[in-house]
């Protein structure tokens, strides 16, 4: 688990990039958590840097725009999803992600 921030650090429409390899940007909107990875699949921006709406993040190169529930992209030019990751807050109130298995693997991977 990589530890993120405080709660209340993160408010409400608002995302935060963490520096790991690759890049995850969690966001907070709607009462609720989300952490994808941070490069937009069409080109590299970030889309932490992107604009938020609902459940959707713009990128700010290109106007895709993601489901930060699924990774889904709604609207070209992006075509592939980008990766989702679990994020959980615990009792002291600290967000953590968990970065997803098959993130994980291509990363241990690459070190080989």
């Amino acid at each position: 688990m990589i530890p993120v921030c405080h709660l209340d650090d993160l408010p409400e429409g608002e995302s935060v990039r963490l520096s790991t390899e690759p890049p995850i940007a969690v966001f907070r909107t709607e009462g609720a958590l989300y952490a994808i990875d941070d490069t937009c699949t069409h080109q590299d921006a970030s889309l932490s840097e992107g604009w938020l709406e609902g459940c959707f993040v713009e990128c700010p190169l290109h106007t895709a725009l993601f489901d930060l529930r699924t990774g889904q992209p709604a609207c070209p030019p992006a075509r592939r999803p980008v990766r989702t990751h679990r994020v959980s807050v615990d009792d002291s109130g600290f967000v953590h992600v968990q970065v997803a298995a098959d993130a994980e693997a291509a990363r241990e991977g690459s070190a080989a």
